[in-house]
């Protein structure tokens, strides 16, 4: 899962894509009609896609179910610099965000301009990661925050679209609501009793408009959190195929960072 800054240990969107790839590429030997399980090794753990087939291709929407999915901390208080004190809370779902509401910063995420909300979310992140240490159950190297996710804060169960903005890596924006986020943000919901299992939410990118949703399917323990499987739905859709090549010759074989 690459990014700007290196990769990821867990991307929902990702997970929808490989699904769909998978099956249309032939790497799974014996897909089944409606809908075939493609299970994946992600740096967080095992996920599991499943994916529509007619016999010849894939289809949308496809879900997964998460890793175990908990909340890491509820109502920390963190000194933002330029903000003051805030109120957030950290979820895991296959990766660790912190999530707060646009406002608490002087934001609307619905409204505010892009630029606004990703220093934000960035000075946000910054502060949780010198404030607040991170424990993951069973590896350490995963106990890192990776970025900051700006709410509507909408977080009580309703029938309609709940807003946010995932900020993440070297403040890079997420085109969609963040399917690990989607399952970190079920998770807090579920432990703070604003859901129940199977209670399904809608959640939209409020950089594109984009769609996801995410229930609860499964309490669980995860360490010695208590955790869910989170399943999380959408779209993913072809844009084109690349090759890569490399020569040994080449000086810059193994890429170089420009900023």
């Amino acid at each position: 899962f690459l990014h700007g800054a290196g990769y990821s240990a867990m991307c929902g969107h990702a997970v929808l894509a490989l699904g769909r790839f998978a099956l249309d590429y032939g790497l799974v030997a014996a897909p089944s009609r409606p809908e075939t399980a493609v299970r994946l090794r992600c740096p967080c753990g095992p996920v599991t896609a499943f994916v529509p087939w007619d016999g010849r291709c894939s289809g949308n929407p496809v879900r997964f179910h998460s890793v175990p999915a908990f909340a890491a901390a509820t109502d920390l208080a963190v000194d933002v610099p330029g903000h003051g004190k805030v109120v957030v809370d950290i979820g895991y779902g296959g990766t660790f965000y912190a999530f707060l509401s646009a406002e608490q910063l002087g934001l609307d995420v619905c409204s505010s301009k892009t630029r606004d909300l990703v220093s934000a979310a960035s000075a946000v992140t910054e502060a949780v990661k010198k404030q607040f240490k991170l424990h993951h159950p069973e590896s350490e190297d995963l106990a890192f925050l990776y970025g900051t996710i700006l709410t509507d804060g909408k977080d009580a169960f309703s029938e309609e679209p709940t807003t946010n903005i995932c900020v993440f890596a070297d403040e890079q924006v997420d085109r969609s609501p963040t399917g690990s986020g989607v399952t970190a943000r079920i998770a807090l919901q579920y432990h703070k009793g604003l859901i129940q299992l199977n209670q399904t939410r809608t959640f939209r990118s409020s950089t594109t408009g984009s769609l996801f949703t995410g229930k609860a399917v499964q309490a669980t323990k995860f360490g010695k959190y208590n955790a869910v499987i989170v399943e999380v739905s959408g779209e993913a859709f072809y844009t084109g195929t690349a090759t890569f090549t490399v020569e040994e010759e080449d000086p810059l074989k193994y890429g170089f960072f420009f900023k």
